[in-house]
């Protein structure tokens, strides 16, 4: 039995999934979670509007908007 395999769907603002960027794969969901913590501003750079993180494929969160925060 294989471990699960943990990666990223980056989509546009209207819900369209991108092709690329594509997600590199992690053995473990703190892994994508910290990756994505570092690298947000980048992929939000490259047009990535939310990321949604994946077990094997299979959504397991609602999806994170990458975003500056606005002030209050």
């Amino acid at each position: 039995m294989r471990p699960p395999q943990w990666t990223w769907r980056f989509t546009e603002a209207d819900g369209e999934v991108l092709k690329p960027p594509i997600s590199p794969t992690f053995s473990n969901r703190f892994d994508a979670e910290a990756w994505l913590g570092e690298h947000w501003r980048a992929v939000a750079a490259e047009g990535v509007f939310a990321a949604v993180v994946l077990m094997d494929g299979k959504p397991i969160s609602a999806p994170i908007e990458l975003s500056e925060p606005r002030d209050l």
